[in-house]
């Protein structure tokens, strides 16, 4: 169906809005992090620096151990995406391919579980993780993670399943293949896109926590996560944003880079459930 110029030019406009809307705030987060403190709170705001302070990155690199905590944040997320994959693609397989009494009330009670908020969970698992002498180990961070991260990656697994037809699992067991087998080396290889969609999800609901870090790892800076550890260059007086900001972006880079290697694969498989 051919548009019509009007239409056209709300839809273009509707666009540029929403990716101003979207890209303001990083752009902001960065002319913050390379402007001079004495030109942040100037009026009119300037929206370029007049000399960009382009050493704030190693700077705050060398004053504070950014690299360990991203590095704890990378441990953290990775631990809990290949629990939570471990789990999901399992509980996923069988609520698409199975059909037992009661097995749909069980899928929808896993998915209310996605709904209860952090906040809700965070003193019984602090009780739980005090128990098992996990407080302040990362540890606790990837169970906790996996607490938030099943239950949603169940539901997207089962949908991209579901899209797969059964015919090929079938015609593996026809000639030998266990059930478990033919989803091994069937069902997990023609699923990519689905499996890296879920992966890319769970590790930035990962990344991104930030209440059960401030919760479970407050004994040592030594195994802080990077959003916990940002939150700490906040002064009680006086703040450095440049440095916070700077710190900010280094945390939001392998996420993005992240991202622009999954996307092919993250298109696809957020869409394959649609198209059932």
């Amino acid at each position: 169906m051919k548009r019509s110029l009007l239409h056209s030019t709300i839809l273009y406009a509707a666009v540029i809005v929403a990716c101003a809307l979207l890209v303001f705030p990083i752009y902001w987060l960065f002319i913050t992090a390379i402007s001079p403190p004495d030109q942040l709170r100037v009026l009119p705001p300037r929206f370029w620096p007049e000399i960009p302070r382009w050493d704030v990155f190693g700077a705050v690199m060398r004053d504070r151990p950014i690299l360990l905590w991203l590095g704890n944040s990378a441990l953290a997320a990775i631990g809990s995406v290949i629990l939570s994959m471990t789990v999901s693609v399992l509980a996923g397989y069988s609520l698409s391919r199975f059909r037992v009494r009661g097995g749909q009330s069980l899928g929808l009670f896993i998915l209310t579980a996605k709904m209860l908020p952090a906040t809700l969970l965070v003193i019984p698992l602090f009780g739980i993780f005090r128990t098992l002498d996990l407080i302040g180990s990362l540890w606790s961070i990837v169970l906790a993670h996996a607490t938030l991260i099943i239950p949603f990656t169940t539901w997207m697994l089962k949908g991209y399943f579901d899209t797969i037809p059964r015919e090929l699992e079938q015609a593996a067991m026809v000639d030998g293949c266990s059930p478990l087998g033919a989803m091994a080396r069937v069902i997990l290889p023609v699923s990519t896109p689905g499996l890296a969609a879920t992966a890319l999800y769970g590790f930035v609901l990962s990344w991104s926590d930030y209440a059960y870090a401030r919760t479970f790892l407050t004994n040592a800076q030594t195994n802080w996560t990077a959003n916990l550890g940002i939150t700490t260059m906040k002064g009680e007086y006086i703040s450095n944003w440049g440095d916070i900001s700077a710190a900010s972006i280094l945390v939001a880079l392998p996420v993005l880079v992240i991202y622009l290697f999954l996307e092919r694969y993250l298109v696809g498989g957020l869409t394959a459930g649609a198209e059932k």
